[in-house]
């Protein structure tokens, strides 16, 4: 396989940002009829969500054909190359259907299953972020920066985003996080997906979620990566596939958080 153009294909990941967020933006706010999904927790979903997802998907299918989806809405179209799409339309679907514009736009590129592009927008706010193997930048509001993690922080310096405590549902994992938040400097709730982004521009230190899915987490290893960062799963397997994510702006930092939390 030849090497892709990262800079094209992020050109079309900002198209397909820019064509859900014209698809979701009519129901933001809107007190939008909320379907709630089978599951342990309350899992909503709205007519945003689907909008912006079929938006993504026909952009996708319409110019490359080939290409693999893996969607939060509508499921998995298996690949005839290399290539996945992996989308999350409404990511903080909770925070959405507050009003809360905390939510965000997640469309990842995975080749040959390695996670390789990533986008995370928030048209209310006027946030972009977007990495891959060249790099990471944010683009606010059209002024373009290249973003990079924060060095030399240790786990007693350190703020910590995650979503939610309550989500750390089983006694396992809350005995980790709860460890290793008794270690940090700082710990922040409600962000999502923004916490990623936040931690690979050097706002904060580490950015963890538990029982993610794939298309929770894909889009935003390579903003964490391209800006420095690290990722793990705790319990051992791969962060590309979801689970309990761990991400840190340094190497050092997530050893020390991995082993505060192993006790």
């Amino acid at each position: 396989m030849t090497t892709p153009d990262w800079a094209d294909l992020t050109r079309f990941a900002i198209a397909l940002a820019e064509a859900s967020a014209a698809a979701i933006l009519p129901f933001f706010r809107q007190n939008t009829a909320v379907e709630v999904k089978d599951g342990p927790v309350w899992d909503p979903v709205t007519e945003g969500d689907r909008a912006g997802e079929r938006a993504i998907r026909a952009l996708i299918e319409t110019h490359y054909p080939d290409h693999g989806i893996h969607g939060e809405e509508y499921g998995i179209k298996e690949a005839r190359s290399p290539f996945t799409w992996v989308l999350d339309p409404v990511d903080g679907t909770r925070s959405f259907v507050c009003g809360m514009p905390t939510w965000a736009t997640l469309i990842g590129l995975s080749v040959e299953g390695q996670p390789k592009l990533g986008l995370m927008n928030q048209p209310v706010v006027g946030d972009m972020f977007y990495g891959s193997p060249e790099g990471a930048w944010h683009d606010y509001r059209g002024r373009v920066t290249r973003i990079a993690t924060r060095g030399g922080i240790s786990l007693s310096r350190a703020a910590i985003g995650t979503t939610a405590p309550e989500l750390y549902r089983s006694a396992e994992d809350q005995r980790r996080f709860q460890a290793l938040k008794s270690k940090a400097q700082l710990t922040r709730y409600g962000g999502d997906a923004y916490f990623y982004c936040m931690m690979a521009a050097g706002h904060l230190d580490i950015a963890m979620d538990c029982g993610l899915q794939p298309y929770d987490i894909t889009p935003l290893l390579p903003i964490v990566t391209g800006a420095g960062g690290v990722a793990a799963e705790w319990t051992g397997g791969d962060p590309a596939r979801g689970g309990n994510v761990i991400t840190a702006g340094s190497p050092a930092l997530l050893a020390e958080a991995l082993a505060v939390m192993a006790g």
